[in-house]
């Protein structure tokens, strides 16, 4: 953009305090000369200091000048403004659960470590995933990483399912809660061997760590729309593993949060209710996530062995209903979820994080046994990720088995 220099700003001033002079002086007219005494003063004061300043020498101009050079209009020479950018990268989300976790804001994206409109996905392929040493990273780009077991403990936060936990957001109390689990969840399951279950992924391209270490890259953003190294690739060992037990499932790898992370679970809503239109058979809908756990720029690895393996623990989000969400149907969401926990962690012990029990929708409302499952954190691995499916898969496939009317 060009802006013109005016060569002479003692001229220019003297001008522009006639104008303003003469703008000033309506009152004047209006109002009468009695009632304009004070703004006559006024007017008077500021032509006093304005004849004193149009008499400095041309030395002091020039000091004002340079003081507020900014804000001169320039014109012959051009100046470089600095473009917008029009596609912003945004930083990772952080979603707030418990001290850390990002557990996705209800009906919608989490604010913190979430990406907006457009992002910058990591490039790799699932081979290089703790198969070779970690390459070296940067001192200035190199942030730790820990590894704990997020399975729970007896307190006055986590109620004891016997096994496993569940950690109660709401305003429900143990009470209430044991009360509403001694029911079976109604959710309607038949043995006819059509499709019961549908895996699907609202935030499809969340992505882990590339490697089994102590350290992590901040320049990492867990993001990828390969879907051999995604959400997508965890729902598929999912979906495989809950075929080899039975139960008919059907698998659907839409990028919801792709290219727009903003929106994504009305667009996963949507999704749903077109597989629920075609086969209403469906009755269990498992959104598969991952978690992002951040605690002070470390990175926390929700971890437990099992048979000699590290395997990323899981968590399930059940959502409830404060009077505002439309989800008459939520005590069943509940009883699944407890069933699921209950199972897999009698399988596999430590295998689960405690349920996550809150007000938030997540699309629970569209079926009685719709969950969020979160494989894990970003700081895990995706070898960590699959292993869970696998092992969590066969516990679910049981619970459904045991429910089946």
């Amino acid at each position: 953009m060009k802006l013109r220099r005016y060569r002479n700003p003692k001229k220019f001033i003297l001008l522009f305090f006639t104008i303003a002079v003469a703008a000033l002086s309506f009152p004047l007219i209006k109002s009468g000369l009695y009632h304009s005494m004070p703004f006559i003063q006024s007017v008077g004061e500021r032509l006093a200091l304005f004849s004193a300043f149009s008499d400095m020498p041309a030395q002091s101009l020039d000091l004002l000048e340079q003081r507020f050079n900014s804000e001169i209009f320039y014109g012959d020479e051009e100046i470089d403004a600095p473009e917008p950018n029009p596609n912003p990268v945004p930083s990772p989300q952080p979603k707030p659960q418990e001290e850390s976790s990002s557990v996705p804001e209800q009906g919608g994206e989490a604010s913190s470590s979430g990406p907006g409109e457009e992002w910058e996905a990591d490039e790799g392929d699932e081979e290089t995933q703790s198969k070779e040493a970690p390459p070296e990273i940067p001192a200035q780009y190199r942030g730790d990483m820990i590894e704990e077991d997020l399975s729970g403990y007896d307190s006055s936060s986590y109620y004891h399912l016997e096994p496993g936990y569940l950690r109660n957001y709401t305003k429900l109390d143990f009470d209430d809660i044991e009360e509403i689990l001694e029911d079976a969840p109604a959710l309607g399951l038949g043995g006819n061997g059509e499709p019961q279950v549908l895996i699907m992924h609202t935030h499809a391209t969340e992505a882990f760590e590339r490697y089994d270490n102590i350290f992590y890259d901040t320049r990492n953003t867990w993001r990828s729309t390969d879907n051999n190294m995604n959400m997508v690739a965890v729902g598929e060992e999912l979906a495989k593993t809950l075929r080899e037990n039975g139960v008919n499932v059907l698998h659907d790898s839409t990028q919801h949060d792709y290219p727009s992370y903003n929106g994504s679970y009305e667009r996963s809503a949507e999704t749903v209710k077109g597989y629920l239109e075609e086969y209403p058979s469906i009755k269990i809908v498992l959104d598969v996530h991952r978690d992002a756990i951040d605690r002070n720029g470390t990175l926390v690895r929700p971890i437990t062995t099992i048979d000699g393996k590290k395997a990323a623990q899981l968590m399930i989000i059940a959502g409830s209903d404060d009077g505002t969400m439309n989800m008459p149907n939520w005590r069943d969401n509940l009883r699944f979820a407890a069933a699921i926990q209950r199972q897999a962690e009698g399988d596999f012990e430590h295998l689960m994080r405690p349920i996550f029990f809150c007000y938030r929708k997540y699309n629970q409302d569209l079926t009685r046994g719709s969950l969020l499952l979160e494989f894990g954190s970003h700081g895990n691995t995706l070898e960590e990720c699959l292993y869970t499916a696998r092992l969590a898969g066969q516990s679910i496939a049981q619970a459904i088995k045991d429910l089946e009317e």
